[in-house]
């Protein structure tokens, strides 16, 4: 377990001004940035099941984005306390993740999308993927595999 902890962190601090770029950009706010990153690092420390440097860096970000999406849809409902105040317009960054998530998706067969959405979406473990698709547990991991590299190649493509 202390091993997965030391992968997780170290995945963290070397991707941590990328993170925090990504974050402003979809937050439009630094302190908000900060936050958000200190609560990533949170969520994924308490479920501490990270087993590769790979895996560490597709779970940060993916983690990032959710909750900076959440923190944009608390933004968008108000405040409860009933005050006005000026929501910052979310639409175009809801439709730019969207698109960016479409183009680094590109290439993926059905079943590899469904995998990655119960990994990553659903936050569902191997195991429990693997119930539920009729698959073993090492298709599954081989799977994630493939599309982990498949995303990591669009992406590389993408930031040409």
């Amino acid at each position: 377990m202390e091993k997965t902890y030391d992968i997780l962190t170290a995945s963290f601090l070397e991707l941590r001004s990328r993170l925090h770029t990504i974050a402003i950009r979809m937050l439009l706010d630094d302190e908000d940035a900060k936050d958000a990153l200190q609560d990533t690092y949170l969520k994924l420390r308490v479920r501490d099941e990270t087993a590769s440097e790979s895996e560490a860096r597709n779970k940060l970000v993916a983690v990032l984005r959710n909750v900076c999406i959440d923190r944009l849809r608390r933004r968008r409902t108000g405040p409860l306390d009933g005050s006005d105040v000026a929501e910052p317009s979310v639409e175009p960054y809801s439709e730019d993740i969207s698109r960016l998530e479409h183009l680094l998706k590109t290439g993926l067969s059905p079943l590899q999308l469904k995998i990655y959405e119960m990994v990553t979406n659903r936050e569902m473990e191997y195991d429990e993927v693997a119930r539920e698709t009729g698959m073993t547990i090492e298709a599954v991991r081989t799977n994630m595999s493939r599309t982990r590299k498949k995303i990591r190649e669009n992406l590389k493509i993408l930031n040409r």
